[in-house]
């Protein structure tokens, strides 16, 4: 079979827009799922006395759905987008329902599993149809679109988490919940958008399913995960976490080996990372991802924990990061379309999430707002700029009959990298957190006016059960903030604002990272038009 046959016949741009409605509703599920969690995730944490365990809520949803990223490209390759979408949808639905009737932190993270599902498929398969239907050249412009899809959802989740979050019930049931719950009905509307507009032409490729890869993925996955979660309680060094790490890179290299005896039924074929092109771009998702996510983490715990915002202002006050990212995105796909350069995007995105980085490294307790939209600001921008050039990148010279294959890849390692991201900077997060607290806390005890207002009743009520006899602190619930007068908090926050330096340090490393591998490693090719 020739490229001219496999390739589906080209769209006009007015039917490619009505495409893309079906393909955004899906996506906006999970968007805005995603931040409204995050907007929302102290209250919940809060609530289900799980604030430390927090980050298994994002990881959990992160881990399945980068395992059935893969997966969703070979289904909608063999099935056709469509169905394969549906399901999705369907199984994302499901999740969300679960989750608004968890019970404990750890309840509601195995139920965003079951999310996590579904959601793996929704932004991979997008891309897929859109490169289906489009030129590289041409991508940009219409990748423009769904991340604009993101953005929107950036404006929309936290207000609505914010809200939501900040009602004690609703019709009966925690607010925070209806975050969850309210996914239903957008996916049953979904769903029936979905049918209407979704036709998409589809040539079945023959394909085995890799289930024996999918294995030796979670074996290796998994452990490396928990471990970066749980690496702070059980001691990095531990025989828990060396274990671990055994059992993760045994699985890797199983993997490894599946892959290349499965051949092209593999679940990320071997023979794409042949493809110079395809191999940055998988790389640099992975790494761009790690650095995205931790920041996306950890930015709304600062606005929260530090500068004692609601939900609610937590939400409005990332509209800078909205605005740079809405604007940055469609300009540079319009710019990528007519010229057919993406280089100098590419490395002038990454280059301005780096800078975010240091600004948010060099947050105080105390930093002006103006200082803090700064790093918002660069960030926006900076993942305007990015995001759309590395997928562009990525596909830009993978054959199509493996393009769905290729996209779900790409998108796992993107997924991956936030995983490690999330994990990883909430667990350094909490790990510094509890000591710098307990350190500035017994310099303030050392002055007698901190003692004395400390055990005013209405402090030292707030701080029962937050003080242990050994002299470390209790961070499962921060609501006792709250209730502190101001100068008592201080030390509190001052410790949480510390950790969250040494975070935001290491995500700047992280983006470093990337803008060299952007600027001295990717070729400064020109798309094809056709």
């Amino acid at each position: 079979m020739t490229a001219a046959e496999t390739a589906p016949a080209r769209l006009e741009h007015r039917q490619i827009v009505t495409v893309l409605w079906g393909l955004m509703l899906g996506m906006f599920l999970a968007a805005l799922d995603q931040t409204v969690v995050s907007s929302a995730l102290r209250t919940i944490a809060d609530d289900l006395d799980g604030l430390t365990a927090q980050a298994w809520v994002t990881t959990a949803y992160l881990v399945t759905g980068t395992i059935a990223t893969p997966l969703y490209g070979k289904l909608s390759d063999i099935y056709g987008r469509r169905p394969v979408y549906l399901w999705a949808i369907v199984l994302f639905a499901v999740g969300s329902l679960l989750c608004g009737f968890a019970t404990s932190i750890y309840e509601l993270a195995a139920f965003r599993v079951v999310q996590g599902l579904g959601g793996g498929g929704l932004m991979s398969l997008a891309m897929t149809v859109i490169a289906d239907l489009t030129s590289p050249r041409e991508r940009g412009r219409y990748q423009g679109y769904i991340t604009a899809v993101f953005a929107g959802a950036s404006i929309a989740g936290p207000l609505v988490g914010g809200v939501l979050a900040g009602q004690e019930t609703l019709l009966g049931a925690a607010g925070w919940r209806w975050i969850f719950l309210l996914n239903v009905p957008l996916a049953a509307l979904a769903v029936v958008v979905v049918l209407r507009v979704l036709h998409v032409p589809h040539r079945p490729v023959r394909h085995r399913l890799d289930y024996g890869g999918a294995v030796a993925l979670v074996i290796g996955i998994v452990p490396l995960l928990v471990v970066a979660e749980q690496g702070r309680v059980w001691g990095w060094g531990s025989g828990r976490a060396l274990a671990a790490y055994a059992l993760g890179l045994a699985g890797l290299v199983l993997f490894v080996v599946v892959e290349r005896r499965t051949g092209d039924a593999a679940l990320l074929p071997m023979r794409l990372f042949s493809i110079r092109a395809f191999r940055l771009g998988s790389v640099l998702h992975f790494v761009v991802g790690i650095a995205m996510f931790g920041a996306l983490t950890t930015l709304p715990l600062y606005l929260q924990l530090a500068r004692g915002m609601t939900p609610v202002e937590a939400g409005l006050a990332t509209l800078p990061t909205v605005v740079a990212n809405v604007t940055v995105t469609l300009l540079v796909g319009r710019l990528m379309s007519r010229t057919g350069k993406f280089k100098v995007f590419l490395a002038a995105g990454i280059g301005s999430l780096t800078l975010s980085m240091v600004v948010f490294a060099t947050l105080r307790a105390d930093s002006p707002l103006w200082y803090v939209f700064v790093g918002m600001l660069f960030m926006g921008a900076g993942l305007g700029a990015a995001m759309q050039t590395i997928t562009t990148l990525a596909q830009s010279e993978v054959p199509r009959a493996d393009m769905g294959a290729a996209t779900a890849s790409v998108n796992f390692f993107r997924s991956n990298g936030g995983t490690v991201g999330a994990a990883a900077f909430l667990s350094i997060l909490f790990s510094l957190a509890g000591s710098r607290i307990a350190e500035r806390l017994s310099t303030a005890l050392a002055d007698p006016s901190y003692r004395h207002l400390a055990a005013q009743p209405h402090n030292a009520h707030a701080l029962d059960g937050v003080l242990r006899a050994d002299g470390s602190v209790n961070l499962e619930d921060s609501a006792f903030l709250r209730a502190l007068d101001p100068r008592v908090a201080q030390p509190f926050l001052d410790g949480y604002v510390s950790a969250m330096q040494v975070v935001f340090l290491t995500g700047a490393a992280v983006a470093l990272t990337a803008f060299v591998i952007a600027a001295w490693r990717v070729p400064d090719t020109m798309l094809s038009a056709d």
